[in-house]
């Protein structure tokens, strides 16, 4: 009985909403993004006018003011949008695989991980070249390690022991890059500002370095929209509907190393953005992950395009981290979630 539940509730939720409402609201989010792609180019410390952005993108005439839109603002405007996408997604994707409402890769310790993998290889003498490298092999370990601590004991996997092992895999992780960072000066220099979740630096060439892996990443994620729904109501469910849980969860685990890797190499470890998108998002569309999924998406870029914005604006000429701008909305709604999951 409780499995045919689980079936009839499953059924209920694939249609509890419009195809026709949620693709035009998909629409209108990517309106939403749109506006904050121009809006991010045309706002800056420098004051430059909507004509010469103009003719910067489609008149090129090598002016400063026609550089500081090529080479600085236009590449800055779509890695906020790509690493805010990657991020919300890597998030959906990890609370799916753990039904846990509170899982997100920095929070389990995957962004860390990264982290501290590549400020390894800064610190035995990487050019940065390779970064997105080993920022995939440190997501990809953290992510293991912390799901085999979860497993550990009678009662095997649940949501409060996978965000326990996060938690302090976190704090040793982090203890570490910390540890490396005191014993030499020059890595200390050379990524600091990275390291609080920076969209600030990057150029054309880091951003179409790891771009494909990105958009692999995010492409593939739209083909376990069904999958991870049908996860989220147990694994014995899944099961016995033919899912075969091992490879799905393989595949989704690659998924969010490519995301979370790939979001940790452009801009650092950028907290709360793969907490906070999923949540507002599933408060809009429900629970189904062929919805959820692109939504992350857009509402991601749009979240970290804003937040970016905020970070450059707030004290202009100078700007803080967009990291800092994501932590101060994101601390106050994860206690909030925390709260509401203990009662």
């Amino acid at each position: 009985m409780p499995f045919l539940q689980c079936i009839m509730r499953s059924s209920l939720y694939f249609r509890a909403k419009s195809p026709g409402y949620l693709a035009l609201g998909l629409v209108l989010g990517a309106t939403v993004l749109f506006a904050c792609l121009i809006s991010s180019i045309l706002l800056g410390a420098a004051d430059i006018s909507p004509q010469t952005v103009w003719q910067a993108l489609f008149q090129f005439d090598g002016s400063t003011d026609h550089l500081i839109i090529r080479t600085v603002r236009l590449p800055r405007a779509i890695l906020a949008i790509v690493v805010g996408a990657s991020l919300a997604v890597a998030g959906a994707i990890t609370q799916g695989l753990t039904r846990n409402p509170l899982a997100a890769p920095d929070i389990l310790g995957v962004n860390v991980g990264a982290s501290l993998a590549v400020v390894l290889a800064t610190f035995i003498g990487g050019d940065g070249s390779n970064q997105w490298a080993f920022a995939f092999i440190g997501a990809a370990i953290a992510a293991v390690v912390v799901y085999g601590l979860g497993t550990l004991g009678r009662s095997g996997l649940t949501p409060i022991k996978l965000v326990i092992a996060g938690a302090a895999l976190s704090y040793f992780l982090g203890s570490l890059t910390t540890g490396i960072l005191l014993l030499n000066q020059r890595t200390l220099d050379d990524i600091r500002f990275w390291l609080a979740g920076s969209l600030g630096g990057q150029d054309w060439n880091g951003l179409t370095a790891v771009l494909p892996y990105i958009m692999v990443g995010l492409v593939s994620s739209l083909s376990l929209g069904r999958q991870l729904t049908l996860l989220t109501f147990g694994e014995e469910v899944a099961q016995g509907l033919g899912l075969k849980t091992a490879w799905v969860k393989l595949g989704a685990a690659t998924v969010l190393v490519l995301l979370a890797g790939s979001a940790v190499a452009l801009a650092g470890p950028i907290g709360f953005v793969g907490l906070i998108v999923p949540h507002v998002v599933r408060f809009g569309v429900g629970v189904d992950y062929r919805w959820i999924l692109p939504y992350a998406m857009v509402m991601g870029g749009i979240f970290l395009s804003v937040a970016d914005m905020a970070a450059r604006l707030l004290i202009s000429p100078q700007e803080l981290p967009v990291g800092i701008m994501t932590a101060l909305v994101g601390a106050p709604f994860f206690i909030y979630l925390a709260r509401s999951q203990i009662k």
